[in-house]
């Protein structure tokens, strides 16, 4: 396992982020380090979402219900950061819920915590609004790819961006993930195999 001055580090490296160094340890003051078992719920539907996570282990989802069918949104690995965007700004219940698809360490960064070193320290306030935009850009590539891309397109996107998921989510969460069948993923997969 990581020291927490290490997961900001590589955070800030992720981002493209200078930190200087009392910026680091003042950041990795905040960081509370959580561990999660395959299958367990890291925030239930009707919770609101107080921190932002660091994935520096493991596998998440993210997931709502739909007409009584599970429906999963995003996931998430190593090096990834989970947040409900709309329950985190706001402050409300979400109705999208979290959990660990891989026994899975996670480091919380509390919104009010985050939120005053932004303020305390520019550096750590362009770390944030990075961690913003990367899921907003994110978001839209999806929404894009989910609109105008046909099966085989989104498959392979999904291959070229995140391989790790293709090796390690269970296929009927990427199947809903890229918005299709099983099936359909299945002949997907393997046209995309033998072409």
């Amino acid at each position: 396992m990581m020291t927490s001055v290490e997961v900001v580090r590589q955070m800030a490296a992720g981002k493209q982020v200078l930190l200087e160094r009392e910026s680091i340890h003042a950041m990795a003051d905040i960081l509370v380090c959580r561990k999660y078992k395959k299958g367990e719920i890291i925030l239930n539907e009707g919770e609101v979402c107080e921190c932002m996570r660091y994935i520096e282990k493991g596998m998440t989802r993210q997931f709502y219900f739909k007409y009584d069918k599970d429906v999963t949104e995003h996931i998430g690995y190593e090096g990834g950061m989970i947040i409900c965007l709309e329950s985190y700004l706001k402050q409300k219940p979400t109705r999208i819920m979290i959990e660990a698809l891989e026994p899975t360490v996670l480091w919380e960064i509390k919104k009010d915590d985050i939120e005053r070193l932004s303020m305390e320290h520019s550096d750590i306030g362009v770390l944030y609004r990075k961690f913003f935009e990367y899921s907003l850009i994110d978001s839209q590539i999806k929404a894009d790819t989910l609109r105008f891309e046909p099966a085989h397109e989104r498959y392979n996107k999904l291959l070229q961006l995140h391989p790790e998921i293709l090796k390690r989510a269970p296929l009927v969460y990427i199947a809903s993930l890229l918005q299709m069948t099983p099936e359909t993923l299945s002949r997907v997969r393997s046209a995309s195999l033998n072409g």
